[in-house]
């Protein structure tokens, strides 16, 4: 579909005046063919092989950001799931990868490289088992190394006995980050559903089915929507839905030009375009604002779930007709740190888990960066990620939890990390326990709709 000049004068205005950019232009290279039984031959292969394809990532992606005026947020690596191609190895072999994946992250100049990451919503291989153990340790001993692990799908159902492993990984890591603000649990995420070619970070992994490499594009854009809401004031919902999907099909066709030129450069395919609304903690360009602007007082208020279920369907509706290659988790992304209406919310006493986890059945990914009291049980954590699984396998999505146990922190303190990843109040979890029924173990079976062959 070419672009008219209009489109292009539209795109201008959204970039210098409505915070509109490109959240992210994800490289993903496969690291399948980079395994040897000697763990050093392993990590020079591994190194050289995301040097020779990401060394010019950073330089490529500044090119179209200069070419087209539209900034580009975040340039990012994502691999293999690391416990795949490396199911040999023991704990101390992982960590050794982490620290390569970290070294070669920094070289090419990315902030965040994804991968380190488990497919495990059936059952663990001893492999895997090894790989889990070795999260805490990799987290805290680099910088740039972000993890994932899948937990429960449709197909598998729910593995508790996996949930209860990364309830204790998530306390280790807070524990090993303590000195940071417990940053180590903002690098890592629970899932259910997992996307193969999520370009978003923390979890962003090379999915196996993946070609050898690719370029996948993640769109931002709150802004952009939350001005065009404030414009049509108080119209009818079927003028709000238009004007919502009108937006975001300007965004796309933005962020898939985008993404193709950064291809190009790397001569390699393009391979999705994620239409996610992703906030940062800059005024204006918040998920919640645009709740606001739709109607209700505050999120948390009577409605807020409905709103976001509204915004999150126009946001995918939009994306489906910009664009052929839409992808990834696609929709609106509610982490309370990186939002500041949704800090405010939770100031306000406005936000709880539990309304954000219902809004979760209705949006993109899930509990996203939530801060919560560090001395909080590690079987509540489970029942917490549980919960959210169970979310995503009766809704057949994805979701996810990244949650933060503050080492140190209290309800009603902040944790404040900077930059992209904002401040975090600390929020309350409600005391009852879920031991007895987590602790029973084994796998929760998969719903009806998982027979669909």
């Amino acid at each position: 579909m070419p672009y008219e000049f209009d489109e292009i004068l539209e795109t201008i205005k959204m970039t210098e005046i409505e915070h509109f950019d490109i959240r992210t232009v994800t490289l993903g290279i496969s690291l399948r063919d980079c395994v040897d039984r000697n763990i050093d031959v392993t990590k020079q292969k591994v190194y050289d092989k995301i040097m020779r394809f990401g060394k010019n990532h950073v330089k490529y992606a500044k090119e179209v950001e200069s070419t087209y005026g539209i900034s580009i947020a975040n340039k990012r690596v994502a691999v293999t799931p690391i416990s795949i191609p490396f199911d040999m190895f023991g704990m101390e072999d992982f960590i050794e990868i982490a620290k390569v994946l970290d070294k070669a992250a920094g070289e090419i100049g990315i902030d965040f490289l994804g991968g380190y990451s488990a497919l495990v919503q059936k059952g663990m291989s001893n492999g895997e088992l090894e790989f889990i153990k070795s999260i805490p340790f990799a987290l805290s001993q680099t910088k740039r190394v972000c993890s994932s692990v899948n937990v429960a799908s449709t197909k598998a159902g729910i593995n508790i006995d996996a949930i209860n492993m990364m309830s204790d990984v998530i306390l280790s890591t807070a524990e090993k980050t303590k000195n940071e603000g417990s940053i180590g649990c903002a690098k890592l995420v629970v899932y259910c559903n997992v996307p193969e070619d999520n370009p978003f970070i923390a979890g962003a992994f090379h999915g196996i089915s993946e070609p050898e490499v690719t370029l996948n594009v993640g769109i931002s854009g709150p802004g952009v929507v939350l001005e065009a809401i404030k414009e049509i004031g108080s119209a009818d919902m079927r003028t709000l839905a238009e004007t919502i999907k009108k937006t975001v099909f300007k965004i796309t066709r933005a962020g898939e030009l985008i993404g193709n030129k950064v291809a190009e450069k790397h001569g390699i395919p393009f391979g999705i375009v994620d239409i996610s609304l992703a906030p940062t903690p800059a005024e204006g360009d918040s998920i919640a604002d645009i709740l606001i602007a739709m109607g209700v007082e505050d999120v948390g208020a009577p409605g807020t779930t409905a709103a976001l279920a509204m915004l999150n369907d126009c946001v995918k509706k939009a994306g489906l007709m910009a664009s052929s290659s839409v992808g990834g988790l696609s929709g609106a992304f509610i982490p309370v740190s990186e939002d500041q209406g949704m800090i405010r919310a939770v100031e306000r006493g406005n936000l709880s888990l539990e309304k954000l986890e219902a809004m979760t059945a209705v949006c993109s990914v899930g509990l996203d960066m939530v801060a919560i009291p560090g001395d909080t049980p590690a079987s509540t954590i489970a029942g917490i990620i549980a919960d959210e699984c169970a979310i995503g396998v009766i809704n057949d999505k994805a979701t996810a939890v990244r949650i933060i146990p503050v080492y140190g922190k209290k309800v009603g303190e902040v944790v404040d990390y900077g930059g992209l990843l904002g401040k975090a109040p600390v929020m309350m979890v409600r005391e009852l326990s879920s031991k007895l029924f987590v602790g029973r173990g084994g796998r929760i079976p998969a719903p009806t709709r998982s027979l669909t062959n």
